[in-house]
């Protein structure tokens, strides 16, 4: 769930503390905590908005989209469910208030999640503190820092999103 944040100042702040030197594995043990933290927060703000982790995640997807709504079918792949498991997302994302679905103006056969705007407004209510807090941080970063992490989560990401599609297609869970 990714509120717009504010653009972050031009310059890292006089105050920043200096950055240590940090070896890889120091930077993955970092990443690991970051994960389980990030993991249990994903548990407890589901569990406020009275969702569950995956229904959560599904939701911030179709905020992510904006505009440009999703299918159904996005959403299965984007959340690596079948599309027969991301109809009883959205049906209870749908009883909860979370979404709606809207038929696609271009194909009537297929449908398009759309966010209920008070859905967005509560979820940016429990969210919007912690990305306060996050871009405060980035502030402490130069564009060019800003750059590199975002290169790196997006790249991370990617093999992340590679190495779970290989595990998938392997037919031995112990391999």
């Amino acid at each position: 769930m990714t509120p717009e944040p504010p653009p972050p100042p031009p310059h890292p702040s006089p105050h920043s503390p200096p950055r240590p030197a940090a070896t890889p594995a120091q930077a993955l043990s970092a990443m690991d905590d970051l994960i389980a933290a990030s993991m249990i927060g994903q548990q407890e703000m589901a569990q406020r908005l009275g969702l569950n982790v995956t229904d959560l995640t599904c939701f911030g997807y179709v905020l992510q989209a904006g505009e440009e709504l999703l299918t159904a079918g996005d959403l299965a792949a984007r959340v690596q469910v079948t599309t027969g498991a991301v109809t009883g997302i959205l049906n209870r994302l749908e009883r909860a208030g979370y979404v709606t679905r809207r038929a696609d103006p271009k194909d009537r056969r297929r449908v398009r999640v759309a966010a209920v705007p008070s859905a967005v407004a509560r979820a940016y209510a429990l969210y919007e503190p912690h990305y306060v807090r996050l871009n405060a941080l980035f502030a402490d970063y130069s564009p060019e820092e800003i750059a590199v992490l975002t290169d790196w989560f997006t790249r991370a990401t990617a093999l992340a999103n590679a190495y779970r599609e290989e595990l998938r297609l392997r037919h031995d869970p112990s391999e």
